[in-house]
């Protein structure tokens, strides 16, 4: 058995101080995404749980480079951050691809089209596509959104293994909101299993009040479900019957047209 060597030993911490510090940088990173007001250091420190010299250093190290600005005493986020966001998205050719078919889809309807992808507990918006009409929830590429409670959310649950969607659905911070908002883990199971047979979801005002949505799986060449592409309505324009029945064909034939684009990789 070798025995490792000094240099070796040394080495192990500081490898994970790195790591370490990475995770507590993209924390602040976090916080302060959620704060476009800008915060002051001492508010850092406590939000995240660090030193004030601790979350100096976090934000100084976000400033150097252009990733946050100061201002007096408050330190806020870029746009530069915004364009290390669209380079990401213009290098996803299958979302460059996948866009002009879900613009097609918003014109048909009538109504905002967006795809998602699963991080964590969460959704986060990769394609938004607004409607014609006006939605009190503000979304935009970037969004995170509770998966437990939004159409695109349960249908990636569903695309999950049992196992972690097991995981995932027990580590979920559930709570209500609004009066419809499913917060029963046993019943949020099973309309997860329901979304996983019958390959589509519908979310009747559990996210906010007055929000239909209906979402489908988008599946990698090996069916695998990468990600889920929906639609949203007004709940006093559209019957969760009529998404049924005229919206799931279109979302569904759309989703196909996206799939083939797997097979082509």
């Amino acid at each position: 058995m070798t025995t490792p060597t000094k240099s070796t030993q040394q080495s192990r911490p500081a490898e994970r101080d790195l790591v370490g510090s990475l995770e507590r940088g993209l924390s602040v990173l976090e916080i302060l995404a959620a704060r476009p007001d800008g915060m002051t250091l001492s508010e850092m420190a406590e939000a995240a749980g660090l030193t004030r010299a601790g979350a100096r250093r976090f934000l100084l190290a976000l400033v150097a480079p252009g990733y946050a600005n100061q201002s007096g005493r408050r330190f806020s986020l870029s746009p530069k951050l915004i364009g290390v966001a669209r380079s990401w998205l213009s290098g996803r050719s299958l979302w460059s691809f996948a866009e002009p078919i879900m613009r097609e889809v918003s014109a048909t309807l009538n109504e905002s089209c967006s795809a998602a992808v699963l991080s964590g507990t969460d959704i986060v918006y990769v394609v938004r596509i607004p409607g014609r009409h006006i939605l009190s929830v503000s979304l935009q590429v970037g969004t995170h959104l509770p998966a437990f409670c939004t159409s695109m959310g349960r249908v990636l649950l569903a695309g999950l293994p049992e196992k972690e969607r097991v995981e995932l659905l027990d580590a979920s911070p559930i709570h209500a909101k609004t009066p419809k908002t499913l917060t029963d883990r046993k019943q949020l199971a099973q309309a997860i299993e329901v979304a996983a047979s019958d390959g589509y979801a519908v979310i009747d005002e559990e996210l906010e009040v007055g929000l239909r949505s209906l979402a489908v799986p988008l599946r990698d060449h090996a069916g695998k479900v990468v990600a889920a592409i929906n639609v949203s309505t007004q709940a006093g324009r559209v019957s969760v019957e009529e998404m049924r029945r005229d919206f799931l064909p279109v979302l569904r034939r759309a989703a196909q047209r996206i799939e083939d684009y797997f097979a082509v990789q």
